[in-house]
């Protein structure tokens, strides 16, 4: 599958430390959405994957918020 986003939210992932291999790399594997809010504003995520990521933020003991806009518009659009 695909997955395009606009490019304007591109742009405002600067952070980024795997230049979009969200976009960029078919094997890359997302952080599981486990309880969108806000229709998907604030996600809170789940990762395999321990490496550091820029947008990743911990909330409590084993959540995290994803802040990265390129992954927010990934879960609105294709709801994974």
């Amino acid at each position: 599958m695909v997955i395009e986003v606009d490019e304007d939210l591109t742009v405002q992932a600067t952070k980024c430390a795997t230049s979009l291999g969200c976009l960029n790399n078919k094997d890359y594997e997302l952080c599981r959405v486990v309880r969108p809010t806000n229709g998907g504003g604030v996600i809170f995520i789940e990762c395999k994957e321990t490496k550091h990521c820029n947008y990743k933020n911990p909330f409590g003991y084993s959540l995290y918020f994803c802040s990265c806009p390129v992954r927010k518009e990934i879960y609105k659009k294709y709801k994974m």
